[in-house]
């Protein structure tokens, strides 16, 4: 039974966990999107839900916070700043994980995780009011009105 077992240690000891985590986080947040597998992927998006949310007040209590975490003053400039002011009136969510198939070598799941504001190709496809289409259904129910085909059609 799995009681009580929340964190995935991914085969690491605790700093070297923090450490790594620490790091791809740093990374997500200057590259805004980063490759990597799906269990890191999902124990990076534990790691970073928080600081992003934290990283919405703008208080010095809050940078050093999130510095403890970060230790990095790049990102944390980028933070506070340009993801800040884009994340402001999103209530939580501010992560994606998608699945780009199996790696070559040891057959590991592989994903994109990214921040959900920055995807420009996914942000381009919402409704742009185009034309309406008629949904199809599988039935066979086509033209009522026709005379019937076949050996007996008058």
């Amino acid at each position: 039974m799995r009681h009580n077992k929340k964190i995935n240690h991914l085969g690491r000891t605790a700093s070297h966990r923090k450490a790594m985590l620490s790091n791809m986080a740093n990374s997500l947040i200057q590259h805004k999107r980063i490759n990597t597998t799906l269990a890191k992927a999902k124990a990076l998006r534990k790691y970073i839900e928080p600081l992003l949310t934290r990283a919405k007040t703008d208080t010095t209590h809050s940078r050093r916070m999130v510095f403890k975490y970060l230790q990095n003053k790049e990102a944390i400039k980028e933070l506070f700043g340009d993801i800040a002011e884009k994340i402001g009136n999103r209530p939580g969510g501010y992560t994606r994980i998608l699945k780009t198939g199996f790696r070559q070598g040891d057959s590991a799941e592989m994903c994109f995780i990214e921040l959900v504001d920055y995807n420009e190709g996914m942000l381009k496809t919402t409704k742009t009011g185009g034309k309406r289409r008629r949904r199809r259904t599988r039935r066979g129910g086509g033209n009522k009105g026709a005379a019937p085909s076949g050996d007996n059609a008058e």
